[in-house]
């Protein structure tokens, strides 16, 4: 295994950068996969459309569950690699994959278990209930794969080697697109699935990045080398859990807030959950920008602290939010201005694309807040200070978007007013970060 290359940090914005975008490509891959799973189901109409919601949805919250425990992974491995302790780091990287193939294994038979359930909790009714119902079937089996993928993707970025989870993301997307398409259509004499081939496509697509991943881990190909899988430490589980809890609590609250939010556009009909799922996918290639430079600060402010190096740890945070700010601010405008017809090709149905197009212009706005709640959030959790980011998901999402639009719906206030809430919510996470950051606490949240 070569150390070389990591032995110097990169310092200031330039590092950022250079961590950032094969992560850009990376989450713009992940994107188009999704934004190609709405279209396909899209051409079924809006019930399908309301199941592969629905489905992104849960996929959405695994995700977010195990980032928040993984927040654990990336200090400690950033820290320890940055100290250059490797031995120490790859132990880390061991336990992670025990810990998220155990997580994801649960979270598949429990999903599976209780697809009719997680559907009703929605508000669907009719056929959007029970296509949603076998949508979770189709793809549940395929959460434990989606699950170990994150884990070690997770861990070999906290070291720096970001250009290995570009390589699979490629893979995966060009598999994933080819199957989605051909198993919902019956192309190149495959079974037809119809709806439910953009689910079964998808979860083999995260079959195929997971046991490449594996194989190139064991083979010792990569910066990480997997100590004895067969060996479970749990004291290493227990300094994840330590820092990753917090964070994990975090994404269940982020996600409970969104859920009891999408409840509410639920309540809107059909074609208002259908537009603002729409225009979450075609805004999402604004959001993986941000969520590139959120990984890019932490790593870097994980390692510069673990060099002792407290100067350019802050630079890093500071270089992560002013490119954060820069790219998605572009990037949004551009989705702007190109609102109506993205939601046009998603789906056919003109009520629609034209909430799905208030909702964008809504969100384009919001641009360069969610940047600095992207970038400073990762910093916070790449120095192992993830308490902070509950606190201020605590407060924003639910103390303000979910009680003001629980309010404007109280009043029969129209779906539009329930989108424009979302303003509040990312105004006020602005300002918190940029004054967590400047105090400068996180310095010490990992104790020596």
């Amino acid at each position: 295994m070569d150390h070389t290359q990591t032995d110097s940090i990169i310092k200031g914005s330039r590092g950022v950068w250079l961590l950032a975008w094969p992560s850009i490509l990376t989450n713009l891959l992940y994107a188009t996969g999704s934004i190609v799973a709405i279209k396909v189901v899209g051409n079924f109409g809006p019930n399908e459309v309301a199941a592969a919601i629905t489905g992104q949805r849960i996929t959405f919250v695994i995700q977010a569950i195990l980032s928040g425990i993984l927040a654990g992974t990336t200090a400690l491995v950033a820290r320890n690699w940055g100290a250059k302790k490797f031995d120490e780091a790859n132990l880390f990287v061991t336990n992670t994959f025990q810990l998220v193939a155990f997580i994801s294994l649960v979270s598949s038979i429990v999903i599976y278990q209780f697809a009719d359930e997680i559907s009703y909790f929605f508000a669907l009714e009719g056929d959007a209930f029970e296509y949603s119902s076998a949508f979770l079937r189709a793809i549940s089996p395929f959460y434990l794969f989606f699950g170990i993928g994150i884990g070690l993707i997770t861990a070999l970025r906290a070291i720096g080697d970001v250009k290995t989870p570009l390589l699979i993301a490629l893979i995966m997307n060009l598999s994933g697109i080819f199957l989605m398409v051909s198993l919902s259509n019956g192309y190149f004499g495959l079974y037809n699935f119809g709806y439910l081939g953009a689910a079964i496509g998808n979860g083999i697509s995260y079959l195929l990045g997971a046991l490449i991943l594996i194989m190139i881990w064991s083979l010792g190909y990569l910066k990480s080398s997997p100590t004895n899988l067969l060996v479970y430490d749990p004291n290493r589980t227990k300094q994840i859990f330590k820092i990753g809890y917090p964070s994990a609590l975090e994404q269940i609250i982020f996600q409970v807030g969104i859920t009891a939010f999408l409840i509410l556009i639920a309540y809107y009909g059909t074609a208002a959950y259908a537009a603002y799922g729409i225009g979450v996918q075609i805004l999402s290639f604004s959001f993986v920008i941000g969520f590139s430079f959120s990984i890019a600060g932490a790593t870097l402010v994980g390692q510069h602290l673990g060099a002792a190096d407290l100067t350019q740890a802050k630079k890093s945070g500071w270089g992560a939010m002013r490119l954060s700010i820069l790219s998605m601010t572009i990037f949004g405008i551009i989705i702007v201005i190109f609102s109506e017809p993205l939601s046009r090709f998603m789906i056919d149905d003109e009520e629609v694309i034209r909430l799905s197009v208030i909702f964008i212009w809504l969100m384009g706005s919001m641009q360069p807040l969610m940047a600095i709640e992207f970038s400073l959030g990762g910093a916070l959790r790449g120095a192992g200070d993830t308490r902070s980011p509950l606190f201020i998901t605590l407060t924003a999402l639910l103390f303000i978007r979910v009680t003001l639009a629980s309010i404007l719906f109280y009043f029969s206030a129209p779906i539009e007013y329930i989108f424009a809430s979302l303003l509040a919510d990312y105004l006020v996470k602005g300002f918190m970060y940029v004054w967590v950051f400047k105090s400068e606490r996180w310095v010490h949240a990992i104790k020596d």
